[in-house]
């Protein structure tokens, strides 16, 4: 009898592991200002080569480069600049929070600041964006309310969502930002639907959908991109390719595709790369983007090169399954060093008052978080009333609702 060779299953493997020296010389990197920027009305078939390549503005020494830079003033920058600040200390101030045991969890953006905050400054009033929980920075260039974040993540009585969301995920129909939901792909599907409904109503209204480049693996990135390939919406489709999904390496998800990115070309989509760590190029493609949508040319899938560098969660530690040097060899370095470095060539900033603004805005966050923790934490009340939880669920409570509130005191 024949003996066959055994067949084998392939398990990709990350490059590092913790004890291992990060090196990361292999990444092919463009550089800044070296990829085209086409037209707004240009065939998805004949810009193939933006789904492999890295849209970067930001070169090494400081300075804007390249077809797409000249977007934002030196005024618009500096705000940028403060919104990656403020974001930061946001986080550092939660995550504090988290271990003194006044929140149960939270999930930081830190080294991801650029994208939300710059993306977000594209958008209209009235345009939907269905986040994850790593784009704060959508919420906070938008002005709403930071104990408002601050009172969600403590779930106390203040809290905008009543206590009925994890936290971190926050809500906010006024300001674009659609309820976000802990199994990341099914905003994609949503996204895509709500963009097709503001096209149906012939509203001027444009969506924007966000995943980590983990959840593309999942069905539900799929199914929303054979719709938007067919029936063209506005939408913006945003795959933030962090490097890791919790402990499973970008290659898990990836498979044999190229990039993130190539996977819209199958679909038939504009695809793109770009610089997650460049606030100038994640502005000037999401303005491009927006541009295509709102003339009626469709989606764009857009994929930002980023790197996670903190934990995926309070609940995870990364050292487990990545080297600690990791984040520091990583080669697109910081965003906000990176932006603040640009203003300082351009004689808009310095390093002085650099120093000062990071002392304000930490102090802002201090009192801040002094003011939600008056409304109660995880462990001191006061809490939203467990009533809550019976509310809202139906037009009309019905009647094994009405039992079970009732049973419960309420």
């Amino acid at each position: 009898m024949t003996k066959h060779k055994p067949v084998e299953l392939y398990v990709p493997e990350p490059e590092f592991r913790p004890g291992d020296t990060p090196d990361f010389s292999g990444v092919p990197i463009p550089k800044a200002g070296a990829v085209s920027k086409p037209k707004i009305d240009v065939a998805a078939e004949d810009i193939h080569d933006l789904a492999y390549s890295i849209i970067r503005v930001l070169n090494r020494e400081g300075d804007a480069v390249g077809p797409w830079a000249g977007e934002l003033s030196n005024e618009q920058a500096l705000d940028g600049l403060r919104d990656m600040m403020r974001v930061r200390a946001y986080d550092a101030r939660m995550l504090m929070a988290q271990r003194q045991g006044k929140t149960s969890f939270y999930m930081q953006c830190l080294g991801e600041e650029a994208i939300a905050c710059a993306f977000q400054k594209t958008l209209r009033k009235g345009d939907m964006n269905f986040p994850t929980y790593r784009q704060q920075g959508l919420l906070m260039t938008t002005e709403y309310p930071v104990v408002d974040m601050m009172n969600q993540v403590y779930s106390n009585s203040a809290d905008p969502m009543r206590g009925r969301q994890l936290p971190v995920m926050y809500s906010s129909k006024e300001h674009g930002f659609f309820t976000i939901s802990g199994n990341l792909a099914t905003q994609y599907i949503q996204a895509v639907g709500w963009a097709m409904a503001s096209a149906i109503k012939r509203d001027d209204k444009i969506a924007a959908g966000w995943i980590g480049e983990g959840s593309t693996a999942e069905c539900d990135f799929h199914s929303a991109m054979v719709f938007a390939s067919t029936y063209r919406p506005p939408v913006i489709l945003n795959i933030v390719n962090n490097q890791w999904a919790i402990s499973t390496f970008q290659g898990i998800s990836r498979g044999r595709a190229a990039t993130f990115a190539a996977r819209g070309l199958g679909f038939g989509l504009p695809s793109l790369r770009v610089d997650g760590n460049d606030y100038l190029a994640v502005y000037a493609v999401a303005k491009w983007a927006g541009a295509r949508a709102r003339a009626g040319f469709g989606p764009t899938l857009i994929e930002y090169v980023t790197y996670r560098a903190g934990a995926h969660s309070t609940s995870d530690d990364p050292s487990a399954y990545r080297p600690k040097t990791e984040s520091d060899a990583w080669p697109l370095g910081d965003p906000a060093e990176r932006l603040k470095t640009y203003l300082i060539k351009r004689g808009a900033w310095s390093e002085a008052r650099h120093t000062q603004a990071k002392a304000e805005i930490e102090s802002e966050m201090v009192q801040t978080q002094k003011e939600a923790e008056k409304n109660g934490t995880l462990h001191s009340g006061p809490h939203t009333s467990i009533r809550e939880m019976f509310e809202d669920v139906y037009k009309e409570a019905p009647a094994h609702l009405r039992r079970q509130r009732q049973e419960a005191g309420y």
